[in-house]
């Protein structure tokens, strides 16, 4: 959702390769959106696959620096904070490639967060860093990046959102309850501690009760629920949606409770209430400005929370600045212009 719209607002300037890690592998969390997204194949697919984080990274190492020394890239542009994000930036590093890295300056200053580190790396290395919201400027100003390395251009996966949001609406099922619960989890912190999930899910229960729940599953989440036996007989689970599916979902949603971070944006935009169930997000303008709350661990107070939602109390939001379906078209001009 991220590097579709900069590939596109970069086409006819520029000669472009895509390289695809593998690190999300699964039909369902990769081809589909390949497709949905209208993106080109990729020119090299490393198929890494999952592992521990100090394995899977150091495969993409090893894997993407023959294709980085064979093909000699002006730039490399990095997405976000997965585990690929800071693989490639370290060994673009190592072989004096610049890199700009695309979401950058987000911090929620929780170390224990893989994404954290991932992030706090990828941003000392990086010589344009492009931030989505101007929090992340003073981030990077805080961590002594220069300002001449920074840019705020606005949020890439608005650009995605606004440019699909009228083919999703239709691919919601008529058959959709008025009003329900969209539920997404698939933080370690959340799902691998067997007592916290089964938490979480006796949680969602309670919010059953105020309204139908909709659970699409992550293939790590539905492992750890079989781990635990299950206990969401009054859910109702789902495979893995595409993006357009999952689009037309939100749109409609009366509440999303998730720990995703990408969708803290999205239902922000949509203005859609979210209840993150996290004690710290990196997008705290989703929750300055946005219609974002985060429950933290205390899991009790989720169905209190959807009960305010549905009965009106809720943050109304306002869309942040430069969330406007353009930032992929600056991130280009400021690539172009150097």
């Amino acid at each position: 959702m991220k590097l579709a719209p900069v590939m596109r607002a970069l086409n006819g300037r520029a000669r472009q390769l895509l390289v695809h890690t593998g690190q999300h592998y699964n039909a369902n969390m990769s081809d589909i959106f390949f497709r949905q997204l209208g993106m080109p194949q990729p020119d090299y697919n490393l198929e890494v696959g999952s592992d521990t984080h100090a394995r899977q990274t150091a495969a993409i190492m090893s894997a993407i620096e023959p294709v980085l020394l064979e093909t000699r890239p002006d730039l490399v542009l990095v997405y976000g904070d997965v585990n690929s994000t800071v693989a490639a930036a370290l060994v673009c590093s190592k072989i004096g490639v610049p890199v700009g890295h695309v979401e950058a300056g987000l911090r929620s200053f929780d170390r224990t967060m893989p994404e954290e580190i991932n992030r706090l790396l990828t941003d000392q290395i990086a010589e344009l860093l492009f931030t989505p919201s101007q929090d992340g400027d003073r981030n990077l100003a805080r961590e002594g990046v220069s300002a001449e390395r920074i840019r705020f251009v606005g949020n890439v996966m608005i650009d995605t959102l606004l440019r699909l949001l009228e083919v999703a609406v239709p691919r919601a099922s008529a058959e959709l309850p008025d009003r329900y619960a969209l539920v997404t989890l698939h933080r370690p912190s959340n799902v691998d501690d067997p007592p916290t999930l089964a938490r979480i899910v006796a949680a969602l229960d309670h919010v059953a009760d105020l309204v139908p729940v909709l659970f699409p599953i992550h293939p790590r989440t539905r492992k750890k629920l079989a781990e635990i036996g299950n206990g969401c007989d009054r859910l109702h689970l789902m495979e893995p949606l595409g993006y357009l599916e999952f689009l037309a979902l939100q749109k409609r949603a009366t509440v999303v409770i998730t720990d995703s971070g990408g969708i803290q944006e999205e239902t922000t935009y949509l203005r859609v209430p979210c209840l993150t169930l996290r004690k710290n997000t990196e997008r705290p303008i989703t929750v300055a400005l946005g219609t974002n709350r985060l429950i933290g661990d205390d899991f009790d107070r989720l169905p209190r929370e959807v009960d305010k939602i549905i009965g009106g109390d809720s943050a109304k939001g306002q869309i942040p600045p430069l969330w406007d379906g353009h930032a992929a078209e600056r991130i280009a001009q400021v690539i172009c212009s150097l």
